[in-house]
């Protein structure tokens, strides 16, 4: 069970992360080919510009801001169910901590299964509507790939987001241990705590 929770684990980041730098990438190339296209008629006077405004012109990007938008979005999905296990999302815990430790953790659990109840409404609502357009010819206006999978992520992320609020809620309710997130802690970075404040004057 821990191995393909690992798996899973794994996935998610992979996915999240090549969202993210494929995004980037493809924003960066269009941008790019705008303004060079751009220069390259305001300087088309130059020596070779029109060849290079030819090339240009024959590299179409139109769908390049669509992509990003779709790659976004599935992003934010899986991203949020990352969030939840990881303990990044911002929460209001100052009533909720000053509750007696008994209230305060059936308080703490009953939020989380609300969350998993939530996703998990909108996964079947998003399932039902997937599949209902599945059944249609419908597409996206520039990528022109079938909608159905452009929404896809609905029902994806948020079971995986339902599953994730149930994975912290069984191991608050077995161990008292939520998930959080150091923000002075860099992946890949130790830091070895032994070591002291410098002093002022050795710097």
């Amino acid at each position: 069970m821990k191995f393909l929770l690992r798996i899973l684990d794994r996935l998610e980041e992979t996915l999240i992360a090549t969202l993210i730098g494929a995004a980037t990438f493809v924003i960066f190339i269009a941008v790019a080919h705008r303004y060079t296209t751009d220069f390259v008629v305001s300087n088309r006077t130059l020596p070779g510009a029109m060849a290079v405004y030819k090339f240009l012109a024959g590299i179409h990007l139109s769908w390049a801001q669509e992509a990003c938008i779709y790659m976004f979005v599935w992003m934010a999905k899986f991203g949020a169910a990352y969030g939840v296990r990881t303990g990044i999302h911002v929460g209001v815990d100052v009533l909720v901590l000053k509750l007696n430790p008994r209230w305060r953790k059936a308080t703490i659990l009953f939020g989380l299964l609300c969350g998993a109840l939530f996703t998990g409404i909108i996964g079947t609502m998003g399932a039902n509507f997937v599949v209902g357009l599945s059944e249609t010819d419908q597409t996206s206006p520039d990528l022109e790939i079938p909608s159905w999978i452009v929404y896809l992520c609905i029902p994806l992320g948020s079971y995986l987001m339902c599953f994730r609020f149930l994975q912290v809620a069984w191991n608050y309710f077995r161990h008292d241990d939520l998930p959080h997130h150091d923000h002075s802690h860099v992946e890949g970075i130790e830091v070895d705590t032994a070591v002291g404040p410098t002093p002022e004057g050795a710097r």
